[in-house]
């Protein structure tokens, strides 16, 4: 097992020095490429998942249009239930330039802001998003790989 840290280690360094030699302009568009990553997790109550479920087996074409022109890809939400509760866990890339930006113009989009008023109610937001009036909670990416 040594051997393949070791391994992963030189290939690290070895992509560092490249990166570090690689012409400031290609470097910039390497990064502008990568999708920005986003995770997130929820509450749900029990008495809503299947109301919620249905919801999201039949999305909006609106919704789905406002999430593509908002620089949103791959999203995905998964439920799971632990201790007697349930979460949602939710998965995306951003591959737009103004993060905050394409969030506010997804805010005022008003077939969004319906669909908001379905799915809010089903939601039981972790204490530390309601602190700031949010219903999903930004988790920490600990690890990555492509």
């Amino acid at each position: 097992m040594r051997i393949q840290h070791y391994i992963l280690f030189i290939s690290l360094v070895i992509t560092m020095a490249a990166c570090e030699h690689a012409p400031e302009s290609s470097r910039d568009d390497a990064m502008k490429k990568r999708p920005m990553r986003v995770g997130m997790v929820t509450g749900l109550k029990k008495e809503k998942a299947d109301y919620y479920k249905q919801l999201h087996a039949d999305a909006w074409e609106g919704v789905l249009k406002t999430i593509e022109a908002s620089n949103i890809r791959n999203y995905s939400i998964y439920l799971q239930e632990i201790d007697d509760k349930l979460y949602l866990f939710s998965y995306f890339e951003y591959v737009g330039e103004n993060y905050e930006e394409d969030m506010k113009k997804m805010a005022a989009d008003s077939v969004t802001q319906r669909w908001w008023a379905e799915t809010d109610p089903c939601q039981i937001p972790l204490p530390e998003a309601a602190v700031q009036g949010d219903i999903w909670l930004q988790m920490e990416e600990v690890f990555h790989t492509d």
